[in-house]
């Protein structure tokens, strides 16, 4: 995934947090807000130190990029979201990852085609 789709600046992740339009399960959050003078999708990803040391953590934030990756023809162009990882996620496997990810965008209609 190219750096243009992450969103860095801490004001930014703020502001997506303020505008407390959120979906979450037991194992992830999805804070978003819309930008519609976007020509792509954005997001940012957030864990905390009780997931793990420092390898846990990239690896877990490796993987869900992994996962947004695959989905990224799928995910609305208008929008900019912050993912909070859970420290309850750290005992799942890639495929039950991305199972409870694709749920959970779907569930957030961050998704254009829900089909699948």
């Amino acid at each position: 995934m190219k750096k243009e789709y992450r969103i860095k600046k801490n004001s930014e992740i703020d502001a997506i947090f303020k505008k407390k339009i959120s979906k979450s399960n037991s194992y992830y959050a999805i804070y978003q807000s819309s930008d519609p003078q976007a020509s792509h999708f954005r997001y940012a990803l957030s864990i905390g130190k009780k997931y793990g040391n420092a390898v846990k953590r990239n690896f877990a934030k490796r993987r869900i990029r992994m996962i947004v990756t695959e989905q990224s023809n799928n995910i609305k162009s208008d929008v900019c979201f912050v993912m909070v990882i859970k420290p309850k996620s750290k005992d799942l496997s890639y495929n039950e990852m991305r199972q409870h990810l694709n749920e959970l965008m779907k569930k957030s209609k961050l998704l254009e085609n829900t089909d699948e």
